[in-house]
């Protein structure tokens, strides 16, 4: 039995944020109705190329295992319905442009208070709150408003985004977590509760080590293209056919690491002696390792490493990372019964078991008819009758 089974989910949902929490909470066991709109539904089910079943790839990636009804909301009986679903439902998920539910009298308090039972979840770009609530947030525009562009990237060049949307994502995960949260709470009180998270809160709270830095040390922390700004070395090197992160997180990894690479003067040299002895002298450190790393392969230096005990990996490409042995041992990456699409599953495990997905991404509408009847489909059947 998966935890959730039991429960439902109303997902009012488009793109990444919204849609990925819904698939949480399907894989982990609830029933999960996606509502879409007739003309096209989902907006991602259009990003692409590339194209599988007429639906972009990253709505395959976020949508497994839900079903598809399209309503017209704008539609009395339709509206009425869908009132009526979600009173018999336990948890309503929604990404929707600010002020769209409001106007629909589909928000929060409106729906709390109609039916004390559900568990209302509500992800922004910029929050409930504040000069932005009311703005449109994607991910890569917030983490450009949150300083995310400026904490990453070559530091000799400009500033870059985080390439995956770890905001989308991550606030996704925060909804499940309100989720679960509310429903300890409605399991005392009978109650639910207004979840609200926001990609914007999900950056500041990712960067809260560097904000805690900030507020300390009064000026903005370095850009850092590869490793850690507080431990050293702890970053990317250059081997002689790619390159190898290395991290030396503490005084005896370095000493370690320095005799492995035949440097053992500098494993005693009161200059490197401690963390911040080598923070101070980074640049001479740094360069003294790169040239002894840049001697061998990649494989010649993990295999050394790995037999010190010394943290290391390589950096590899996308194709690599999917072929590494230890991607393959997790399980995380399987093949959709129908699609034939590779896709990740849940990083969990309950009981050594992997938490499966059931069923591919929907195809747009495939269960309106089995959930929705409108009169004039329904004199329609009656007269095929």
């Amino acid at each position: 039995m998966k935890p959730l089974e039991g429960l439902r989910v109303v997902e009012l949902a488009q793109n990444l944020a919204g849609p990925f929490c819904g698939e949480i909470l399907g894989a982990l066991g609830a029933e999960v109705v996606k509502i879409e709109r007739p003309d096209g539904g989902d907006d991602v089910r259009g990003w692409g190329p590339p194209f599988h079943e007429g639906a972009g790839t990253a709505f395959h990636a976020l949508n497994l295992g839900k079903k598809s009804v399209t309503l017209d909301l704008k539609d009395p009986e339709s509206f009425a319905w869908l009132l009526d679903f979600i009173g018999e439902s336990d948890i309503v998920l929604h990404n929707m442009r600010p002020g769209v539910m409001k106007e629909l009298s589909l928000d929060g308090e409106t729906l709390t208070a109609r039916f004390p039972h559900l568990i209302y979840v509500e992800i922004s770009g910029y929050g409930a709150t504040g000069p932005m609530a009311s703005s449109l947030g994607y991910d890569t525009i917030v983490q450009a408003v949150t300083g995310f562009f400026h904490l990453n990237g070559d530091p000799d060049g400009k500033p870059s985004r985080v390439g995956p949307s770890v905001l989308d994502m991550g606030s996704g995960m925060w909804g499940v977590i309100g989720v679960l949260s509310a429903l300890r709470i409605r399991e005392k009180t009978g109650k639910g509760a207004i979840i609200d998270t926001s990609l914007m809160e999900t950056a500041l709270s990712y960067i809260a080590p560097a904000i805690a830095n900030y507020s300390l040390a009064k000026t903005p922390p370095p850009r850092l293209r590869a490793g850690i700004m507080k431990v050293v070395p702890f970053e990317a090197f250059p081997t002689s056919d790619g390159e190898i992160i290395v991290a030396a997180a503490n005084d005896r990894l370095f000493r370690r690491l320095m005799v492995t690479l035949g440097l053992n003067a500098m494993a005693e040299d009161e200059r490197f002696r401690h963390n911040k002895d080598r923070a101070a002298n980074k640049a001479e450190l740094i360069e003294a390792i790169r040239a002894v790393l840049s001697t061998q392969t990649t494989g010649y230096w993990l295999e050394a490493l790995t037999k010190a005990s010394i943290p290391c990996g390589p950096v590899n490409t996308l194709p690599q990372a999917l072929d590494h042995p230890q991607t393959q041992a997790l399980g995380m990456i399987r093949e959709c019964a129908n699609s034939g699409l590779k896709l990740t599953s849940l990083p969990i495990r309950f009981d050594r078991q992997r938490v499966s997905i059931d069923g591919d991404a929907p195809a747009l509408g495939v269960d309106t008819d089995a959930n929705v009847r409108t009169d004039a489909q329904r004199r329609a059947q009656a007269s095929n009758d």
